[in-house]
């Protein structure tokens, strides 16, 4: 069967066939929808190479949770919400990411000038975005705007409608879950500097 041969019918079979593990339904699929998914995420991201990883990323969720596909359901629509959440998680992360190496920069009371320094600051740099990502998107959201941002725990408390204590428990469960993640780690000096903001309660 050609890639160029779809109709409901040989899509209803390429899913289940897919669902069962057979690797080339999966290719079939894959260079149906490759091309037109990988236009919409080179619109969103408007880098070709960034554009084509996010696309592996994708077909590869795909693959891995191939279990979940219901061949009587269209296949766009379940593909497309993949990929939606993928770009949008991707977004999420750099943008948190930005941030952690902004303030950090603001903050860090490291010299620059030595190279060892500039290793342990990006190590560091790294530990804590890996921690942060590791995080319920909640609490995750409590501690970009509290530790990140600035904040206070009466602004985010607002912002988010939730209390003032909800807040203080999310940063403190938090800081107590990024400090188990990187025991021993430079990280920690990192946290000192979180740990010497000023929260206004």
């Amino acid at each position: 069967m050609k890639s160029t041969d779809f109709n409901p019918s040989s899509e209803n079979e390429l899913l289940t066939e897919l669902c069962s593990g057979n690797q080339n339904s999966f290719e079939i699929i894959y260079y149906q929808y490759s091309a037109r998914l990988y236009a919409n995420i080179l619109k969103m991201v408007k880098v070709e190479d960034l554009a084509q990883e996010l696309l592996q990323e994708i077909f590869i969720k795909v693959w891995e949770k191939r279990h979940l596909i219901d061949p009587e359901q269209p296949f766009k629509g379940y593909l497309f919400k993949i990929a939606k959440n993928t770009v949008y998680n991707f977004f999420r992360k750099h943008n948190i990411e930005q941030q952690v190496h902004q303030y950090l920069v603001q903050h860090s009371p490291l010299s620059k000038n030595d190279v060892q320094e500039k290793i342990d600051f990006l190590e560091s740099e790294q530990l804590l975005n890996d921690a942060i990502a590791k995080l319920s998107p909640q609490r995750r959201r409590v501690f970009v705007l509290c530790k990140l941002e600035g904040k206070s725990y009466a602004e985010v408390s607002q912002e988010l409608g939730i209390s003032v204590s909800t807040v203080n428990d999310h940063i403190v469960k938090a800081m107590k879950f990024i400090k188990s993640q990187n025991q021993g780690n430079s990280i920690l000096l990192v946290l000192a500097l979180f740990n010497a903001i000023t929260e206004s309660l």
